[in-house]
């Protein structure tokens, strides 16, 4: 098999292969976190390509690819138009890239099929489901992985000569070879090929040769299609010729000329697939989704729809409303010292413009973490269930969302995910049994979990925990106390970290100075209701809701 450029060979290669034609291989796919081996092929970037144009995934499309400019169209009388930065740099560099939305990235590929500009994307995802959306993906043509890799690995890259692509001769049979390799990794679209194709032309005129071999197209099918690949290549496999010798049928005609050949492009494929993609493939199709939903709380800001909120100043575009009225406001005490245009009854500036703004209230949930230990006596078990049910029926009566968790014995149990059935929530709390160690930890763990997979999809969680505090069972399960405190002090420092709101009520007789701890750690607020019945407990835990 032919050997590979890898690391930061590889990298420079794909680098240098772009540069020869930006817009003709679409994209360039780097995949790095923050540091100095990407803050140096980014310098790379720059001085191989020129600068480009920096954007990014909340950048509003008046500013991307222009639009009205709506104070110059009043103060003219003529429609004046903007230069977006598409218009402006041939290469835009996407930071970010595995955050943009669909509608965004769909946008994105539409400049990219206009065939006038080129796209970087700078995938700083932590995990293989972080990556940008297939849409652009599929447009860019190489894909570079500078993980790993430190200042020791870095070598010169130099600007390529200026070439034409066109006068590289290939063969049928090569670009044959490219469509069943592409087609043995699960690549139906031609897009891909085609990168690969122009891609064996850029190698042999980088070597100075007007026709591409093997090596070029092996080397070319791992830089551009291996991390496009959706399903485990597989090999080729030989036939047995017909005896006598006779005409070749059309299916025979559909295979490579030279089988020996094929299996080596695929083989070298093959080993260009990243390591994570050929776990994956191992389960089943690679996943790859677009950027997480936003659930950053209870109040997120928008320009559509909500609750309306008072306007600013601002820019007209990417579905921003004017604010009429607003405008005319700001604009009226100046009236008297502006110069009006003949045709216009008011003279209005940029800065005069107000645009709309609403404010949208997502659903929360309450996640109820009961202490059902033993230590937990019947009498205020019966109290804090009879709380969690006056708290639930304020609940359905708002339309909030509920969970319900239970930890007792050596572990925890979601007794209930997130559901406004109150019905339910009253059935599986009536059924909750009593007795055991206090598992504390493991309760917190459940409801973090809880908090954050509601938090992903746009709710705002709070965490209500009723406990006497007196957590004797570790994480592991074991019946280790000091272990168990620190395993308790750990989950709620993770809850801090995640800034989940959660409310901590004291069940015990008398205050708990480790739950006051605790419900520090969480930077959450404390409770202490001793001798409280259930009415109580639910009115104080309402109060500081609401609060």
């Amino acid at each position: 098999m032919t050997d590979l450029p890898q690391g930061w060979d590889r990298a420079a290669l794909a680098l240098r292969l772009f540069a020869l034609d930006p817009t003709r291989f679409g994209g360039l796919w780097i995949r790095a976190r923050n540091g100095p081996v990407r803050a140096v092929f980014r310098d790379y970037i720059a001085e191989v390509l020129g600068k480009p144009g920096h954007i990014h995934p909340t950048m509003d499309d008046e500013t991307l690819f222009g639009g009205t400019d709506f104070a110059a169209t009043l103060a003219s009388g003529q429609l004046r138009k903007t230069q977006g930065l598409v218009h402006q740099r041939p290469v835009l560099q996407l930071t970010m890239a595995e955050r943009a939305t669909p509608g965004f990235a769909a946008r994105l590929g539409g400049m990219l099929d206009g065939g006038s500009n080129a796209l970087i994307l700078l995938d700083e995802g932590a995990d293989g489901d972080e990556v940008p959306p297939e849409i652009l993906c599929e447009r860019s043509a190489f894909f570079v992985d500078l993980d790993g890799l430190s200042l020791r690995d870095i070598s010169q890259i130099e600007k390529p000569n200026s070439v034409n692509l066109e006068r590289v001769q290939v063969s049928e049979d090569c670009l044959e070879m490219l469509a069943h390799t592409a087609v043995s990794l699960g690549i139906w679209s031609m897009r891909p090929v085609l990168f690969a194709l122009d891609a064996a032309r850029g190698l042999a005129a980088l070597d100075n040769r007007d026709t591409v071999t093997h090596k070029d197209l092996t080397v070319a099918a791992a830089l551009t299609l291996a991390h496009k690949a959706t399903q485990a290549p597989q090999a080729a496999e030989k036939e047995t010729p017909p005896e006598p010798p006779q005409e070749t049928s059309e299916a025979q005609q559909s295979q490579p000329q030279d089988l020996g050949e094929f299996e080596q492009l695929v083989e070298a494929t093959q080993a260009a697939l990243p390591a994570d993609l050929l776990a994956k493939l191992a389960q089943g199709r690679a996943k790859r989704s677009a950027a997480p939903a936003d659930g950053s709380g209870d109040k997120q800001a928008h320009n559509r729809r909500g609750r309306p909120k008072p306007s600013r100043q601002g820019r007209i575009g990417s579905g921003k409303r004017l604010d009429l009225v607003a405008t005319l406001r700001a604009s009226a005490p100046w009236q008297r010292l502006r110069t009006k245009p003949a045709h216009a009854a008011v003279a209005l500036r940029a800065e005069d413009i107000r645009i709309k703004r609403f404010e949208n209230k997502s659903d929360r949930l309450l996640i109820f973490a009961v202490d059902a230990s033993g230590s937990a006596a019947a009498a205020r078990m019966a109290e804090a269930k009879g709380a969690v049910e006056l708290l639930l029926a304020e609940a359905y009566a708002r339309r909030d969302h509920v969970a319900l968790v239970g930890f007792r014995k050596d572990g925890a149990e979601i007794l209930l995910p997130p559901t406004r059935s109150l019905v339910q929530t009253k059935k599986r709390l009536a059924a909750l049994p009593g007795g055991g160690g206090t598992p504390l930890a493991a309760g917190l763990k459940a409801g973090l979990e809880q908090g954050l997979q509601a938090r992903k999809r746009g709710m705002t969680p709070t965490l209500v925990l009723l406990t006497d505090g007196r957590a004797n069972v570790a994480l592991d399960g074991a019946g280790n106390r000091q272990q168990a405190a620190k395993d308790a002090t750990a989950m709620a420092r993770a809850y801090a970290s995640a800034g989940l709101d959660s409310l901590v009520i004291d069940t015990s007789a008398r205050k708990s100075t480790p739950l006051r701890a605790l419900a520090d750690d969480m930077q959450g607020t404390y409770l202490p209701l001793p001798f409280a019945g259930a009415q109580q407990i639910s009115s104080a835990i309402s109060m500081s809701l609401a609060g």
